[in-house]
């Protein structure tokens, strides 16, 4: 009772701690995830920021001074607009219609003509030459009553009517025939010249040649005149044609020693590089690339099924290597400003891609490549390529991306040191590649020292990796190859502990261990981790290993005397008891999870079924593990293991038929009860467990000869 009473006063002490350390986890959480974007945002503030120079108009330039971004020039281009626009010459029309128009005209002056004379027929006292001219004056418009003199009219007037119809249609035919041409105002007086020949040409009596010259001299004007609206179209073709004038990214704004004249000083100021406090765009963006950075790491850490104190550890563990990585480019960046321009190929970038595959997990790895290669690629950018140097990012990615492609297994420590060559054979093979695409001509020595640095790259990655894998396990109780193995030694205490007070039990786990080892690696589990777990996964038995029947060596079953629900108490206690004991040893949480995970909340149907006789009130909740049930294959696998291991031990005269039928009997019992409703193995997976469990069982319970006894000897 009093042990019940002192456990039952540790739960609640444990029940109103456990909500002040989740609030200080999830403080932890918050604070490591700003620390992560505290520390991006100051180490690529400053490579994002823009240049700010100190000059004055009409000094000397104390360096080369390159655009930093590709910006328009719009002064420039509306001046070549300009120019474009003043080059376009003015547009001209023919305009066909002024030729009808003055037949027109000159049709409504012979019609007065023809009107007057007919008027002075029919009336009884003619009328004077001089009332008649001004009569006919009045019917004709402003201007041609000032080009066609008195004297033509009057002539006309005294014309017979077929004269006055021939000279009509020869002036009309001389005016159609200079006026289909273009005549501008310059080309007017001769061609008005040519009115008297072209009349003369057609035959016209003398007396009326002048009075025919005037009207067909006034008839012409210019046809071929200015036209506003054609040239403001070609005109805007033109301005329309121009490209907009650009300071192209990288172009040398003023050479070092030269002067700093008003087009220059202009050309420095539109590029940003005279104004020190724009800063809104580079920091605006920047926090909005971190943002996404955070997201995508927040998704890829919060999304996993394991508590908030791993969650932090891991983030920490992150946040760390992170900081690693980004302390190296900046470090080596810092020699970019010399003549090593390629310094950047040296980087062991694939260090940090390969770490958190090791130690976190390869999604997160995937990422981290990408987000290296661009923060990579912000440090490296030389202050001429703009803010990204696009070389650098393909290269990093590349070189990230082999590291976590070559390093397959998760335990395959050996492997690293391979990863590494492999690394360093892709940086190698990229630079190449990179050299021939920018069609450059380096010389030879330039190609090896940018091919040595991709070589060391990759080799710094695996070896750097080999070096600190050990201290971040260490600090940060990771469970690794190395840890695992160095806990599977049999001289570590706990085991000595198990094989000296509970041997029965050390038995039933190496051959748990050995099934739950053999079935992880036939699914892609983690044997050597199940392994391990399955020789600890009893350590609880160790409290009271006289109650546990492997133990019972000579002696009384001491259940025999108790009641079903103190056996269960007894039996049940072994899963808590033993992950309290790795616990206070500081076991990884994955072994512990095993110890206690083992059983789930499967039924003790022995001791249930046997207090089911005495009280028909008992129900299966009272006898059921507390679990959890399992959480990883690892876990389910054990759990099928040692279900099978103390089934198979306890058969008489064990055979391969009876062993699978038993096998696949406790996989169908514990998939029907829910046991592995919680981890991740599918029914393919369960099968080949099934086949791999039987296949090494009927190893073990092989049939052996029975030799026969030897003949004793009489001793003399």
């Amino acid at each position: 009772m009093r042990k019940n009473q002192k456990g039952s006063k540790r739960k609640r002490l444990l029940s109103k701690k456990e909500p002040q350390k989740m609030e200080r986890s999830r403080y932890l959480n918050v604070l490591l995830y700003a620390g992560l974007a505290a520390i991006l945002f100051v180490v690529l503030f400053f490579h994002v920021k823009p240049e700010s120079l100190d000059l004055d108009l009409f000094s000397v330039s104390e360096q080369t001074i390159y655009s930093p971004s590709t910006v328009d020039d719009q002064e420039a281009t509306e001046e070549k607009k300009q120019e474009a626009t003043d080059q376009v010459e003015d547009q001209y029309t023919l305009k066909k219609a002024y030729s009808d128009n003055r037949v027109d005209l000159i049709s409504s002056l012979f019609e007065a003509i023809k009107e007057e004379k007919k008027a002075a027929d029919d009336k009884e006292n003619a009328p004077s030459d001089q009332e008649m001219v001004k009569r006919v004056k009045e019917k004709l418009t402003t201007d041609m009553q000032e080009a066609v003199s008195d004297q033509s009219i009057k002539a006309l007037l005294q014309a017979s009517d077929e004269n006055l119809s021939f000279t009509k249609d020869s002036i009309i035919t001389v005016v159609n025939s200079l006026m289909s041409k273009e005549i501008t105002a310059a080309k007017l007086q001769d061609e008005k010249k040519q009115v008297k020949t072209e009349l003369k040409n057609n035959s016209i009596p003398s007396k009326y040649l002048n009075a025919a010259t005037e009207i067909g001299e006034f008839a012409i004007i210019p046809n071929y005149v200015f036209d506003p609206v054609a040239t403001e179209k070609k005109r805007q073709e033109a301005a329309d044609n121009i490209q907009p004038v650009q300071i192209k990214q990288g172009q040398i704004l003023v050479e070092e020693g030269e002067l700093i004249d008003r087009e220059v000083y202009r050309k420095l100021e539109l590029t940003g590089l005279l104004n020190s406090s724009n800063l809104f765009k580079p920091v605006s963006g920047l926090l909005i690339l971190i943002g996404l950075f955070l997201a995508a790491i927040i998704h890829s850490l919060e999304s996993r099924k394991k508590s908030l104190v791993h969650k932090n550890k891991s983030l920490l563990l992150y946040s760390l290597i992170f900081t690693i990585i980004l302390i190296i480019m900046e470090v080596f960046s810092l020699f970019q400003e010399t003549k090593y321009t390629t310094i950047g190929y040296v980087v062991p970038v694939a260090l940090g891609t390969m770490l958190i595959k090791l130690l976190i997990n390869e999604r997160l790895a995937i990422f981290s490549g990408l987000v290296f290669a661009l923060c990579g690629s912000m440090m490296f950018n030389q202050g001429v390529t703009g803010v990204f140097n696009y070389v650098i990012c393909a290269y990093y990615l590349v070189s990230g991306m082999a590291g976590i492609l070559f390093l397959r297994k998760h335990n395959a420590r050996s492997k690293i040191l391979q990863a590494g060559l492999l690394v360093a054979l892709v940086n190698v093979l990229v630079v190449l590649s990179i050299t021939l695409i920018q069609n450059s001509s380096p010389s030879g020595l330039e190609i090896g020292v940018n091919l040595m640095m991709a070589i060391v790259s990759g080799f710094a990655s695996s070896i750097l990796v080999i070096g600190l894998m050990p201290v971040f396990e260490s600090m940060f109780g990771i469970l690794s190859t190395m840890k695992l193995i160095e806990l599977s030694n049999p001289n570590h205490p706990l085991l000595k502990k198990i094989l000296t007070e509970t041997p029965g039990t050390y038995h039933h786990s190496v051959m748990v261990a050995n099934l739950a080892d053999a079935a992880c690696e036939a699914v892609g589990a983690n044997g050597l981790l199940a392994r391990v777990g399955a020789y600890y996964h009893d350590i609880g038995k160790t409290k009271r290993p006289q109650y546990f029947i492997e133990n019972q060596m000579n002696i009384d079953n001491p259940h025999d005397k108790l009641s079903p629900q103190l056996s269960k108490n007894i039996i049940i206690a072994h899963t808590t008891d033993g992950a309290d004991m790795l616990r206070e040893k500081k076991f990884p949480e994955e072994l512990v999870d095993i110890a206690e995970q083992h059983h789930g909340k499967s039924l003790l149907k022995f001791f249930y079924y046997k207090a089911k006789e005495r009280d028909d009130q008992v129900t299966e909740e009272e006898f059921r593990y507390p679990g959890p049930k399992p959480q990883s294959k690892e876990a389910a696998i054990i759990s099928v293991a040692d279900s099978v291991e103390a089934a198979v031990r306890s058969m008489h005269n064990p055979n391969p038929e009876r062993i699978e039928k038993l096998v696949k009997g406790i996989i169908s019992d514990k998939m029907q009860d829910g046991q592995f409703s919680e981890c991740d193995l599918t029914f393919k997976e369960l099968n080949i467990i099934s086949q791999t469990i039987c296949t090494t069982l009927k190893g073990i319970f092989h049939s052996r000869i029975e030799y026969p006894d030897a003949p004793k000897q009489k001793v003399k």
